[in-house]
């Protein structure tokens, strides 16, 4: 059996190194268990002795990129023979490189965590907006730390969900307080209506509250406007409807739909067509989905007009 390893991203003075130490201090994280913290960056806040001893870690940390190698990395599991490894990675590395050139065959990846200071993400975002967007994109959890109420307006101005459905994301303020971003997320339609209506301008929202949340709309009856496709690649009876949409930048626009089973008794149905839908929901686990998800059942069908702005835009 493989360690379990967590790693840190974010950009320099993100709140890394504050948050791994919160972690580790947490009696609910941390009992017996042994730790070694791999440090790729050094910021402003550090791991003093005191503290490694009292919560059972070790600390290895690198200055240059080229020392951080498979065998440096394994002679260090060796030396200090942790149950677990946090690794706090360079701001500025890729992810994805550092999991597939320099990770052990050994060390499994449990959990990816994003620290974001929230004081400087809109600037962030506006000069290193693909690096920012990537740190977002791969994490499972996601905390904006250091928070005005400012910030956290503009966080939801930004709909932080549309880039990651599935992550975890929390925003704690300057007081330490921590609230779950979905928490003051208002959706602009009915969840308790007969039939749930999604407008035009509303799918995008739709989509992503389905998509983080699907089992609150399991039996639900839905209807929207859709672009379907129709391809070889599905089983037979199977289309899926949805819209393009537009998380962070042009280069970013994808499909974003469900999987809809229509069956044989709607006739033949046009590939890239618009249509207006309704469809009632179960929760399914499909592979496409890499877990439960929304599937629709189809129950009509009709031929309608593109919307005014074909492309879905979240902020």
């Amino acid at each position: 059996m493989g360690i379990s390893v967590y790693i840190f991203t974010g950009l320099l003075e993100g709140g890394k190194t504050t948050f791994i130490k919160e972690v580790l201090s947490d009696p609910n994280f941390t009992e017996n268990e042994k730790t070694l913290i791999v440090q790729l960056e050094e910021g402003i806040e550090e791991f003093d002795e005191d503290f490694l001893k009292k919560c059972n870690s070790s600390l290895v940390a690198f200055e240059d990129n080229d020392q951080v190698t498979i065998p440096a990395l394994k002679k260090a599991v060796n030396e200090h023979k942790p149950d677990r490894i946090m690794v706090e990675l360079n701001g500025m590395w890729d992810l994805a490189g550092f999991v597939d050139e320099c990770m052990p065959a050994d060390w499994e990846l449990y959990q990816v965590v994003a620290a974001i200071n929230g004081a400087t993400f809109e600037l962030y975002s506006a000069n290193l907006g693909q690096r920012m967007f990537e740190h977002i994109t791969n994490a499972d959890l996601i905390v904006f730390n250091r928070c005005t109420q400012k910030d956290k307006d503009y966080l939801h101005s930004r709909n932080i969900r549309a880039m990651n459905p599935r992550a975890t994301i929390f925003l704690d303020d300057v007081d330490g307080n921590s609230e779950d971003y979905r928490d003051n997320m208002v959706m602009p339609f009915d969840l308790d209506a007969d039939e749930i209506d999604i407008s035009d301008e509303d799918f995008g929202l739709w989509y992503i509250d389905a998509s983080s949340e699907p089992d609150k709309y399991d039996g639900k009856i839905v209807k929207f406007k859709a672009h379907v496709l129709v391809t070889d690649q599905l089983p037979k009876g199977w289309i899926v409807p949805g819209r393009h949409g537009m998380v962070c930048c042009a280069d970013d626009i994808a499909f974003l739909g469900f999987a809809c089973y229509a069956g044989d008794k709607f006739g033949k149905i046009e590939n890239k067509a618009w249509y207006n839908i309704k469809a009632k929901i179960h929760i399914e686990e499909l592979a496409q989905y890499k877990g439960a998800g929304p599937v629709l059942t189809l129950m009509q069908l009709e031929k309608a007009n593109p919307p005014k702005e074909e492309i879905v835009y979240f902020n």
